[in-house]
């Protein structure tokens, strides 16, 4: 009832068991002597990733003048790079991030993101501190681990290497509605991805390796086929995306060279033109040290702590009620 909308979503107890978990993150943190930081909410850039939509917010400096204009942070992974490559050693990070247009049962326009970075990790070994860290807050969890080629060969017998475009459009057309056209191999892997494959994860599964156009951020390697492959895992939990971590692009000029192709996908898209965070390049341009990180969706986390299947659970005052 419209009354009750001062009222909290979660319940006290859920909202107590949450701060129980975030304190078992910090502890597992200070154990591994991971340095806690805090970054800017507020950035003068927006991320590039087409597929993700930045907050806007204008700050009035002071009458008369023309009114700021401020992105809300997606991730705290630009500014954790920054510090990274100033010398900070290993870090994390437990904030607020805002994504725009993303609200529902698993979703909320602001969230909490634990981020972190280990010096001298590639993806295999930050992918057991990850299961380390879940572990630590679901004890009884059990992990399995695939690779992007074996998932796609184990559940539709097709090896996303190598497919053609039209293969992989056949397939994707025998399982879901897809009236369009798109000569970009990785929409179709993507649709089949998200549509076909992470509904039939059961149990917590990392899937790694995955094509080298889908690098994103990270490193590109050859897998034990010789095939170039993403240095990028995602971990899953019956189907939800629970984290998502990379071996860390540490070239400048290929890390600028991914910003302005994303910008230029974006404009493709008829997307808005926002300020490319040239900072990061800058950044690696000075030295980011080798390194493994990875972001971590914590209300998704608590969820899965507590055994329920809402955000609106765990999460004090969803997006209707703030």
């Amino acid at each position: 009832m419209q009354q009750d909308l001062w009222r909290p979503n979660a319940s006290i107890e859920n909202l107590r068991a949450r701060a129980r978990v975030l304190a078992q993150i910090r502890s597992f943190f200070a154990e591994q002597d991971v340095l806690e930081v805090e970054t800017p909410v507020l950035s003068k850039c927006a991320v590039s990733d087409p597929f993700l939509d930045s907050l806007e917010v204008s700050f009035g400096f002071q009458p008369g003048i023309e009114d700021e204009r401020l992105y809300l942070q997606t991730s705290p992974e630009y500014a954790l790079k920054r510090l990274l490559a100033a010398g900070s050693g290993d870090i994390y990070s437990m904030a607020k991030v805002f994504r725009n247009g993303e609200f529902g049962r698993r979703h909320n326009p602001e969230f909490t993101m634990l981020e972190w970075y280990r010096l001298g990790f590639d993806d295999r070994q930050l992918m057991a501190e990850v299961a380390a860290l879940v572990r630590t807050v679901v004890p009884e969890l059990s992990v399995q681990y695939l690779s992007y080629a074996e998932l796609f060969e184990r559940e539709l017998g097709l090896d996303p290497h190598q497919a053609s475009l039209q293969q992989l459009q056949q397939v994707c057309r025998e399982h879901v509605d897809a009236p369009f056209e798109d000569d970009d191999r990785d929409t179709w892997l993507n649709l089949l991805m998200s549509h076909v494959l992470e509904p039939r994860l059961h149990g917590a599964v990392f899937i790694h390796s995955y094509p080298a156009s889908m690098a994103a951020l990270a490193q590109v390697r050859d897998d034990e086929q010789g095939r170039q492959v993403a240095a990028r895992f995602e971990l899953f939990v019956d189907g939800v995306e629970l984290a998502n971590g990379y071996h860390e692009l540490t070239d400048a000029a290929e890390q600028a060279r991914r910003l302005q192709a994303d910008q230029q996908q974006r404009a493709a898209l008829g997307l808005p033109q926002r300020p490319l965070e040239q900072r990061l390049v800058e950044a690696l341009e000075a030295g980011l040290p080798e390194c493994a990180g990875v972001a971590l969706g914590v209300d998704r986390l608590v969820m899965l702590a507590l055994g329920v299947d809402s955000l609106d659970q765990v999460v004090s005052f969803m997006h209707e009620r703030a």
